[in-house]
């Protein structure tokens, strides 16, 4: 064997930090607080058991389950006693077999220390623990986890074990004040999204020094991977990953199994990645003109919301704000005629804008709670994508991804309809007829007095010119001036 060489693909100064046990504990302490001034506001006895069963697959942990023990093992149940506050796991008891196959069998007191809980049992001791650890005459009280997550309209499950009906349950409770508990970030949990964007940051602008005409789509996706695992410790994509290239950018959700990232690269193409953090640059590392126009429309709608986020901000006002910086620059370029405040009020944004501005991101890429009990979902076109309608708080964390898309099923009819036929200059919007579109992408935490852009990519149009032909990143702002 020759020598080892290091690697070509670049190397990165981040390190994967450990995750702190600290961070679960915490989010436990922060749901106990909250139970117990549920319960009091309403007279009702603080006493019973947070029950929740964890995960069975091997790769990906129930979120719920995840953000209150941290437990990476399948098989897991766990209970808090809300009257004292003590968290117990529950482990499955392995096979011989399982040291075989999959490695050595942990002692519980490996657990207890490993996920900073008061105790450990075996899933098979979960009546007797629950009922001798309750000290009450009555049923033992559960409160299991369900509800509607309203960004995927599915029902969160709640824990099955045998026995139930020799407790008490209680299925309404527990969901919407855990749901509210996920929506502020503590420290800890803002770190490590921090982490997970400076990674997909670096990655992204890997993908962009390595992509040349010729390449397929899926290639830009490897690079993408490679980079998140190798320098990263990224294991998993937190969805799948959307490379878009010339009209696909156009195409939502593209990179689906029908259209599995597999378009060749040409020449003068924009490519839209969407892949942990998104971003949008264009194949042979120089802008046209016409991309130039798209590309500045959605980045200044980008910038404008970002400036106006801060606590009490409604989220459809920024979603507005966004559609309406986009209708301003199109009007600008003589693609769209006619008054601003007329064109929104005939919801001409949703034909550019279709999708919402953006949702609450934390454990899960979608993180739930937007839209809480008491708050109805917009019916107008494009407002009715929102995944979110609240107004902003201190502690969310929440993606601004604005964009501007020319898609044939939503121009066509806008087209074709009275109240909005006369908005489009036909003759300059013709020359978008193939373009697709551009989306752009930043994780924001909402701070005190404003906000915080988790994401560090390149925006400008010449940054991103100067990254695609060498350049470091960040920029040296003594060499490259805009």
């Amino acid at each position: 064997m020759g020598a080892l060489m290091e690697p070509s693909w670049g190397t990165s100064a981040l390190s994967p930090p450990s995750v702190p046990m600290e961070l679960h504990a915490q989010n436990r302490e922060k749901l106990v607080q909250a139970l117990r001034e549920n319960l009091a506001a309403s007279s009702r006895s603080i006493r019973g058991f947070v029950f929740l069963q964890g995960g069975e697959e091997q790769t990906r942990q129930e979120s719920y389950f995840a953000y209150l023990f941290g437990v990476r093992e399948p098989g897991f149940y766990g209970a808090i006693d809300i009257a004292s506050g003590q968290s117990l796991l529950f482990a499955p008891r392995l096979t011989p077999d399982y040291a075989v196959w999959l490695g050595e069998i942990k002692p519980l007191p490996y657990f207890k220390e490993r996920y900073m809980v008061s105790k450990v049992f075996y899933v098979d001791e979960i009546m007797q623990v629950l009922t001798d650890h309750s000290r009450e005459s009555e049923k033992p009280l559960l409160f299991l986890l369900y509800g509607l997550n309203t960004d995927s309209n599915n029902f969160s499950k709640p824990a099955v074990i045998e026995d139930m009906e020799k407790f008490d349950t209680d299925l309404s409770t527990l969901h919407p004040i855990l749901t509210e508990c996920r929506i502020f970030k503590s420290e800890l949990e803002l770190s490590l999204i921090q982490y997970a964007n400076d990674v997909s940051s670096q990655a992204h602008i890997e993908v962009m020094r390595k992509t040349k005409p010729g390449m397929k789509e899926y290639q830009l996706e490897s690079i993408f991977l490679h980079h998140v695992y190798m320098y990263g410790g990224c294991r998993h994509c937190s969805y799948t990953c959307i490379c878009a290239t010339g009209e696909n950018s156009s195409v939502l959700h593209y990179g689906h199994a029908a259209s599995p990232n597999d378009r060749i690269l040409n020449d003068g193409d924009m490519a839209l990645m969407d892949m942990g953090a998104e971003y949008h640059f264009m194949v042979n590392g120089k802008f046209t003109k016409d991309q130039t126009i798209i590309y500045n429309a959605v980045l200044k709608a980008h910038n404008a919301v970002i400036c106006e986020m801060r606590p009490g901000v409604s989220w459809i006002d920024m979603h507005k704000l966004a559609e309406k910086n986009i209708l301003e620059s199109l009007q600008k370029e003589s693609i769209l005629v006619g008054n601003i405040a007329d064109m929104m009020s005939k919801r001409l944004g949703a034909t550019f804008l279709p999708h919402g501005l953006g949702h609450l991101l934390g454990i899960d890429t979608h993180d739930p709670g937007g839209y809480p009990k008491g708050t109805e979902r917009p019916k107008e076109p494009g407002l009715r994508s929102l995944r979110t309608v609240r107004e902003l708080k201190e502690g969310m964390v929440i993606t601004v991804e604005p964009g501007c898309y020319f898609i044939d099923a939503l121009l066509s009819p806008a087209l074709e309809a009275p109240e909005t036929s006369d908005f489009f200059n036909q003759k300059e919007l013709v020359k978008y007829k193939n373009f697709g579109g551009v989306r752009i992408e930043s994780d924001v935490y909402v701070t005190s007095t404003g906000c915080k852009n988790l994401t560090n990519c390149p925006r400008q149009t010449w940054e991103i010119e100067a990254v695609m032909a060498g350049a470091p990143w960040p920029l040296d702002s003594i060499f490259y001036q805009k």
